[in-house]
């Protein structure tokens, strides 16, 4: 079993300083999205705020889990906390759909209500900065999750990427408003902006289940496979059995190597050993290897004997 530490820990100073700085912008969008929404009383507006509450809720359930995800493995939990990370990730997303869903009713409700909108020239400058900071924002949580390997941290990136897109579909409503008279364009930018974020929410939840169900993402296989090949051979052996699983912040790989009868138990460790750390650098990220080593000879008569109960 191996475990690179040299790669940047998932929960590590710049993860958790990134999350916090989430959350801080999370909470001061919503306060200016709301006061923008209650100056001009657009849908649109509306839209983007209600989304920034959600955003809101999500951080801080990331943060939880971003700080339980970091305890390490005890007699309960043999295998840590980090998977929490997927069902982090699902909950954003689901959230994000909610949020969606109820953005579209707004617009729609405004829509067959009346519009009754007023000083968009002010909310239209306060959603464009909160669209500019998001984005910097975003872009930064996505760089420093990968980089991490939080799928915490990526998650909300992207979160914090919807509402700029969603800030952005405003600014677009609010001008076609001011540059035409027509005030429609407001809740249908707002129906718009609806359903692109309610696409970014399943997206999310989709690979949150991927990751519950242990799903191998086939191209990370490949490339273990290609590796497998180069190194196991070189050592004089053969591989087989190769499963993986993500945890959110570390990829487990588990394969079975076979050497020659002849081979002494410890030069067959050490040289398990070396594909292990070999296989660890390849990969560039936190990965956790389990080797299960057999005899070439007779490895088939081995496993087609009947297990004794």
């Amino acid at each position: 079993m191996h475990l690179d530490a040299r790669e940047a820990n998932s929960t590590g100073p710049a993860a958790r300083a990134a999350m916090r700085l989430s959350l801080a912008v999370g909470v001061a969008m919503f306060a200016g999205k709301t006061a923008a929404w209650w100056i001009t009383g657009s849908a649109a507006i509306l839209s983007d705020a209600l989304e920034s509450v959600v955003h809101v809720a999500a951080v801080g359930f990331a943060a939880f889990s971003m700080r339980l995800s970091a305890r390490p493995a005890d007699e309960r939990f043999h295998y840590g906390y980090e998977r929490i990370a997927f069902f982090s990730a699902g909950f954003e997303g689901a959230m994000i759909v909610i949020a969606a869903l109820a953005i579209l009713y707004t617009a729609i409700l405004k829509w067959i209500t009346g519009l009754e909108l007023q000083s968009l020239g002010t909310g239209t400058l306060v959603v464009a900065a909160a669209a500019a900071l998001n984005g910097l924002l975003g872009w930064h949580l996505i760089r420093t999750g990968r980089k991490s390997g939080s799928l915490i941290l990526e998650a909300n990136g992207r979160h914090v990427l919807t509402d700029c897109w969603t800030s952005v579909g405003v600014i677009v409503g609010l001008v076609l408003v001011l540059a035409t008279g027509w005030k429609p364009f407001d809740p249908i930018c707002a129906i718009l902006v609806a359903l692109q974020i309610l696409w970014s929410g399943g997206q999310l939840v989709a690979r949150s289940l991927r990751g519950l169900l242990d799903w191998a993402d086939p191209r990370v296989e490949e490339v273990i496979r290609r590796q497998l090949d180069e190194l196991v051979w070189a050592e004089g052996a053969e591989w087989h059995g190769l499963r993986l699983r993500e945890t959110g912040g570390r990829l487990l790989v588990e394969v079975h190597l076979l050497f020659p009868y002849e081979h002494s138990v410890g030069a067959a460790h050490a040289a398990a050993t070396r594909v292990e750390e070999s296989l660890a650098h390849v990969l560039e990220r936190p990965v956790e290897l389990v080797t299960h080593i057999e005899a070439q000879e007779d490895h088939e008569g081995v496993h087609r004997r009947p297990h004794r109960a």
